[in-house]
């Protein structure tokens, strides 16, 4: 796929994999960018860095947790700029925690962004793409929506869900010439996976690699994109030997080793509490 000459909106660009992404479409001479993040003032520094590689640059500061704010911005977006040709959604937030320790305002932050954000800004630009008979949707998922990873429960069932999601819209949305794809990073050096512990063995990518194998899978008929030699690997073991897999995981979990000497232990009406 040529990206060339294109409009793109991408979700979640102000840090990370999304700014990367907004860069490494920019060097391959996108038309234009929408910017969606919550960060208006980031939006702004990255709007200044890529308006002299010579690509129309609007910024949206949007929360996609609000689903009348984020229609009627797109709306509005379409009007002003144009169609959008490409979606990338790449919103999403992360808590790390022990399933026993963990609080109920932060699944629900997890739930709200990673999966009913993408929800809420996929069926809003898909509608007008299904008008047009044409367009591309990539979905930001994981590698942890093929191996769900312990003290990342939350976190991996959304992950689960974008693959869902993208194996349905594939299916449903091919009668309208749009191509739904999903990327699946491994573990990525942005500033939310810094708030984390890692894994042992996993040696993080940068997020300009993913953006590269995002615009290079671009160019191949597949319906996700994995990124890094790990993700491969950790894909075929979980295919022909998921108990290994599981293990591994365990092993590798930087708390897990800890869970049964740090776990309290809750009375019925402290177990309520939680």
């Amino acid at each position: 796929m040529n990206i060339q000459g294109k409009t793109a909106l991408i979700t979640g660009a102000s840090r990370g994999i999304g700014r990367a992404i907004a860069l490494e479409f920019a060097k391959h001479q996108v038309k234009r960018l929408i910017l969606v993040a919550r960060d208006r003032q980031r939006l702004a520094e990255l709007a200044t860095e890529l308006e002299p590689m010579g690509v129309e640059v609007v910024t949206l500061a949007l929360d996609l947790t609000q689903p009348i704010k984020v229609n009627i911005a797109i709306a509005q977006a379409w009007r002003s700029h144009g169609p959008i040709e490409i979606l990338i959604n790449c919103a999403g937030v992360a808590h790390q925690t022990p399933f026993l320790q963990s609080k109920l305002l932060d699944v629900q932050e997890e739930i709200s962004l990673n999966f009913m954000g993408l929800y809420t800004i996929t069926h809003a630009i898909a509608r007008r793409m299904a008008t047009r008979k044409s367009g591309t949707i990539i979905n930001v998922s994981s590698l942890m929506g093929k191996i769900a990873a312990p003290t990342m429960s939350t976190y991996s069932a959304t992950k689960f869900a974008i693959l869902g999601f993208t194996e349905a819209l594939r299916q449903e949305l091919a009668a309208y010439n749009i191509r739904v794809m999903a990327l699946l990073p491994t573990l990525t050096d942005t500033d939310m996976t810094r708030d984390l512990k890692l894994f042992r063995w996993v040696v993080p990518m940068t997020p300009e690699q993913v953006a590269k194998v995002l615009v290079a899978g671009l160019d191949k008929d597949t319906s996700e994109i994995l990124v890094g030699w790990q993700s491969h690997l950790a894909v075929w073991c979980n295919r022909f030997a998921p108990w290994l897999m599981e293990k591994i995981m365990l092993l590798a979990s930087p708390v897990t080793h800890k869970i049964k000497k740090s776990y309290p232990v809750f009375t019925e009406a402290e177990a309520t509490l939680h």
